[in-house]
């Protein structure tokens, strides 16, 4: 437990941002899993048009350290992949 006022402070914000970073984590896999069965189903401009967004959202929640870089480079690449696979 926190003793010093500093402490408990840094856990309270540890909280918040605990809860801020898995709500984001959680955009970003229902976004992804949105583009997935668009694919699935054979609906390339709406797939098109859903990659689009997609890839803004990983990229920002990259550039805000949620997930690493690396990891966003590889998803965009997978999806992008699977969409041109579908021609």
């Amino acid at each position: 437990m926190a003793n010093s006022a500093q402490a408990r402070k840094r856990a309270r914000q540890s909280v918040k941002r605990r809860e801020h970073n898995v709500s984001m984590r959680s955009r970003l896999r229902t976004a992804i899993k949105q583009v997935k069965k668009l694919i699935e189903t054979g609906e390339k401009e709406k797939a098109n048009a859903a990659f689009i967004q997609t890839v803004s959202t990983v990229d920002t929640i990259a550039g805000k350290g949620i997930i690493h870089k690396n990891k966003a480079a590889r998803q965009k690449s997978r999806l992008s992949a699977a969409l041109k696979e579908m021609t």
